[in-house]
């Protein structure tokens, strides 16, 4: 065995150490040719340049999406499964992937760090926080392609324009009906599963939807008003 005097890491040949050691030194040899960002292995450039070339290899074989590297297509590969493998210790919520995992468990800490300067709302990650801002500025960049309408995220962008090509990637497990987006398909998936997540503080009756949750509550309020 090759030992790395670093970090006392094992290899089995002294061609896998001389690469591991390049984490210790910062040795990047092997630059783009289009942007020149460096990298330690060939096999990493290779992956990169996909970037510059549009090349998506990786093909979904239940909703036809390509994907850059098969790790990602991998993990896009549980919104068809309903793999959740990652579970919260504290209250045992799974995600299909870590870091949904890493950000859910910072609300049993009450790890909130970053603060919006217009409002002192306070979130869990940099990227929330970067999607609220957006609310103050108006900001809008991802139009519409087909209509004139205009969001201020990517993914509400091609939520929508699946209203304009019909695309419905996403199948019911239990009939044929399909949906394109996820959060209808898992409101319409209740029918099946009887699943009643929405529960009133009051009475205790549950509800599919938030929505019915939300009327059953304001009617509840206006009996007692009258009474």
């Amino acid at each position: 065995y090759f030992t790395c005097t670093q970090c006392g890491k094992s290899f089995t040949y002294k061609h896998t150490l001389d690469v591991h050691m390049r984490v210790h030194t910062g040795e990047k040899p092997f630059s783009c040719d289009q942007c020149g960002k460096s990298f330690t292995q060939s096999s990493h450039l290779k992956i990169h340049m996909k970037i510059h070339t549009g090349e998506k290899p990786h093909t979904c074989d239940q909703c036809s999406k390509t994907f850059l590297r098969a790790s990602v297509l991998k993990k896009h590969l549980r919104v068809h499964t309903k793999e959740k493998p990652h579970s919260c210790h504290l209250c045992g919520k799974s995600f299909s992937c870590l870091q949904y995992l890493k950000l859910h468990q910072k609300i049993h800490a009450a790890v909130r760090e970053y603060m919006c300067f217009e409002c002192e709302n306070t979130f869990a990650s940099a990227q929330c926080l970067k999607q609220h801002e957006k609310i103050h500025t108006g900001e809008k960049p991802y139009k519409c392609s087909h209509c004139d309408k205009r969001f201020s995220h990517s993914g509400n962008l091609k939520t929508h324009e699946r209203i304009h090509t019909g695309e419905k990637p996403y199948k019911c497990s239990h009939c044929d009906k399909r949906f394109s987006d996820s959060s209808t398909l898992k409101t319409h998936e209740r029918i099946h599963t009887g699943e009643k997540p929405y529960h009133c503080t009051a009475c205790g009756k549950c509800f599919s939807h938030s929505s019915a949750l939300h009327n059953h509550t304001k009617k509840t309020f206006i009996v007692s008003r009258s009474s």
